[in-house]
């Protein structure tokens, strides 16, 4: 144990409190992370990394296949994420370590392979995340200076933004996160703002309530398939706070979890309700199917009059970079920790002398992200929003799966926190039973695509651990498996 300096209340720096580094042996400083957030900073992280993209990209898509009655879905997402929220809240009380679900994992299962696959999806799903939240970024660029230019230059700007991004978190995650404060003030900004055009379209006599109460289904899609397919869609507006406990170890106190995570994920449920109320009460929903900025359209249609389009979609920009922002925050985290066990190659557990931020980590990550926008921009037909965007709820409904049986098995281990918070039994085994549901194909039967885009990033992870594998029998002579999971961040 070493004493590591941290930035207390105020900004204050305290020497007291000890955390576990790992000494290289050769003088160099070891390489941990920072504890920086408290509660406010916390709450912040959530519900930033929440609202964002899913929100201000998919909601005309969500409306498109069930029509006026897109607030059915967000609402049955909203409680799917509730459930599983309840699974975390237990176990990282339990367990205040930083890896989250490959952790819960591995203590439940014991398999090494599982865990990895376990944090590769988990990885995967902030990769794909953040380019969705890039190819929006650009499309409101777009929008906002009226330039004409075509889809290849979109895909440009979503590819120099994501550089930017990486920039920001070479600098680490102090700097990452109050970067955060700032973009989450912002989109929550953007949110109510939409809220109050609205509101205000409604009471003006320019938008039709009646429509929020129709449900209309494409082709011939049962009600019942339109609303599981929309649900898993909108699904992807609510994941976010699995993020958090990922960063536990650079939180100052992990007991405030419980009520920050319940905190977050209510107000944020609560803006997309009235969100998705508003905007297709505002907007038809031919146009918001077609739109790529459909919050946007609510802003137009509902004030007319007022020059809100014009600073809107710069407002929607600094949204969906907070989302990219905080994904690609901890997908390199956990690239970086899994090095640090050894079941990846160790280059990616490298980090900058000064900053101490993962670079080689954030470098690959950034690389695949652009290798997804490049791909599904230029050779796939579907949208990428769409695509990318249920392939992170693909992955995270799989995670989450697993992280709701994990938590009943670890019922039985005492070897946890005692004083920890625990969520009622059945929540769980409901949990199971929709997050199962909705990773299978009737969920996704006009987006098949997406099975594809996860097997190959998680297919990268494997080459990855037998490449590893490999090196570790060949010339260490040892095997490749978790040594220390609860410090894979």
């Amino acid at each position: 144990m070493r004493h590591s300096r941290r930035i207390g209340h105020g900004g204050i720096v305290s020497d007291r409190e000890p955390t576990t580094t790992i000494d290289p042996g050769d003088g160099h400083q070891p390489e941990t992370l920072k504890r920086v957030m408290g509660p406010k900073l916390l709450l912040l992280f959530i519900v930033g990394d929440i609202l964002g993209t899913g929100v201000y990209a998919l909601t005309g898509k969500v409306a498109g296949q069930v029509g006026g009655a897109g607030w059915a879905p967000v609402i049955l997402a909203f409680l799917i994420a509730l459930i599983t929220a309840f699974s975390y809240m237990e176990l990282v009380t339990k367990y205040p370590q930083a890896a989250g679900a490959a952790l819960y994992t591995h203590k439940a299962f014991g398999i090494h392979f599982v865990t990895f696959l376990v944090a590769f999806a988990v990885l995967s799903s902030g990769i794909t995340s953040a380019s969705t939240a890039s190819n929006v970024f650009a499309a409101n660029l777009v929008a906002g200076f009226g330039w004409d230019i075509s889809a290849t230059g979109v895909m440009w700007i979503a590819l120099a933004f994501l550089t930017l991004i990486a920039l920001i978190n070479l600098r680490g995650v102090g700097e990452s996160v109050w970067f955060n404060v700032v973009l989450t003030l912002i989109e929550l900004s953007g949110l109510l703002l939409v809220i109050v055009v609205g509101f205000f379209a409604l009471g003006s006599g320019d938008a039709d309530f009646s429509r929020v109460m129709i449900f209309e289904t494409e082709g011939d899609k049962s009600v019942f398939l339109a609303v599981t397919g929309a649900t898993a869609l909108a699904f992807f507006s609510m994941v976010g706070f699995e993020d958090s406990v990922n960063m536990v170890e650079e939180t100052k106190d992990p007991r405030v979890f419980p009520k920050i995570m319940l905190s977050g994920l209510t107000i944020t449920g609560i803006i997309y309700v009235l969100v998705s109320l508003v905007t297709v009460a505002a907007v038809p929903i031919g146009v918001l199917t077609e739109s790529e900025t459909p919050l946007l359209e609510v802003v137009r249609e509902g004030a007319p009059g007022l020059p809100i389009d014009t600073i809107f979609p710069f407002m929607t920009m600094f949204a969906v970079a907070n989302s990219a922002l905080i994904n690609m925050l901890m997908a390199s985290r956990l690239l970086y920790g899994m090095a640090k066990q050894n079941v990846l190659p160790p280059v990616f557990a490298k980090v900058l002398a000064g900053r101490r931020s993962p670079w080689v980590s954030i470098i690959f990550t950034t690389l695949i992200a652009f290798g997804l926008i490049f791909v599904v921009s230029t050779v796939l037909p579907e949208s990428v929003t769409a695509s990318l965007g249920g392939t992170t709820s693909l992955l995270l409904l799989a995670v989450f799966a697993v992280v709701n049986v994990a938590v009943l098995i670890l019922r039985k281990d005492k070897s946890g926190n005692a004083d920890h918070f625990k969520a009622p039994t059945v929540l769980p085994w409901i949990g199971v039973i929709t997050c199962v549901f909705l990773v299978g194909p009737w969920a996704r039967l006009d987006e098949l695509i997406q099975y594809q885009i996860a097997a190959a990033l998680v297919g990268i992870g494997v080459v990855l651990w037998a490449i590893t594998w490999f090196w570790n029998r060949s010339t260490k002579g040892t095997s490749t498996r978790f040594r220390n999971p609860e410090e894979l961040t």
